[in-house]
């Protein structure tokens, strides 16, 4: 017989999970979800604000979900639900195991999820995601909602329509990212340039950056039909002055690949500084081409 615990809730309330989680279901609309991995203690969930009907709360044979009873994952993505989002919020903080696998889908509701291992997937429609410190395999998708990551480990699907994608301090060495009007910022950390590395960035309008760290072997090309394009590497070789531009050539021992196009935004290709040549304090994601390199 499965192993079933059942909550409504409607009021603000914390509760404790005895039985062992080792999976994460959340539907929400509006407000902000919280999901934290740690490595001692029981999952716990501390709902601090809600307005609008209750949430459901399930643990069934470790699965521990988080919804509205009339809201499935289908409907979440397949109706309209802007309009009902301010009427439904709820305020959700999860803390679980590390090895948790997590499913995460809002609407206008903003999302960070940090410390896990397990696979993660996230979807919403204008919310925001933050994901700190994830080590395994991600899906990211939203409509306009920026996706923001830092110290990523695991590989990496990530899509937009109009929301920007940043990551930094990625030891991610498979990433693929997509936008139609948003920017690809990518940042790799030195970890990356120890695996093979299979880069994958496209944006139709956005500006898309990649920082690669020394030691970075792939083969590299580089695409646009109309953007600018600028280059920190003299090894690579940078081509067309009028209409389509690309970037070719090879890093390091090569090996690994990045692949990079846009129709009319521009790409920059970024030498990541030395730490012995980074200035004290937090280290952002790029927000300018250097001023040395090609540039076209």
């Amino acid at each position: 017989m499965p192993v079933r615990s059942e909550w409504s809730l409607s009021t603000p309330e914390q509760l404790t999970f005895e039985e062992p989680v080792t999976a994460l279901a959340v539907r929400i609309l509006g407000g902000a979800v919280n999901v934290v991995g740690t490595d001692s203690g029981p999952a716990t969930l501390q709902l601090s604000a809600i307005d609008g009907p209750p949430l459901s709360v399930g643990l069934v044979d470790g699965t521990l979900t988080v919804a509205y009873e009339d809201l499935t994952w289908k409907k979440l993505l397949d109706r309209p639900l802007g309009g009902m989002a301010g009427k439904r919020t709820a305020t959700v903080t999860l803390t679980v195991p590390a090895a948790t696998r997590a499913e995460v889908g809002t609407v206008t509701a903003d999302a960070v999820v940090s410390g896990l291992a397990g696979r993660v997937e996230i979807r919403s429609a204008t919310g925001d995601a933050t994901l700190v410190g994830l080590t395994g395999e991600v899906r990211a998708e939203t409509v306009a909602g920026r996706l923001e990551a830092q110290g990523l480990r695991g590989d990496l699907r990530l899509n937009s329509v109009s929301g920007d994608i940043t990551l930094v301090e990625s030891a991610s060495g498979a990433v693929r990212a997509d936008t139609v009007t948003g920017a690809v910022v990518v940042d790799l950390s030195p970890a990356a340039a120890a695996k093979r590395l299979d880069l994958s960035l496209g944006s139709v309008a956005g500006e898309v950056a990649v920082r690669l760290p020394a030691g970075a072997g792939a083969e590299v090309r580089a695409n646009t039909a109309g953007g600018a394009v600028s280059c920190a590497f003299d090894e690579l070789a940078v081509s067309g002055r009028f209409g389509a531009r690309k970037v070719t050539g090879t890093l390091g021992a090569g090996g690994g690949k990045l692949k990079v196009t846009t129709v009319t935004g521009a790409i920059a290709l970024l030498r990541r500084p030395d730490a012995a040549d980074r200035a004290d304090g937090p280290y952002d994601a790029p927000t300018d081409v250097p001023a040395q390199g090609k540039v076209l």
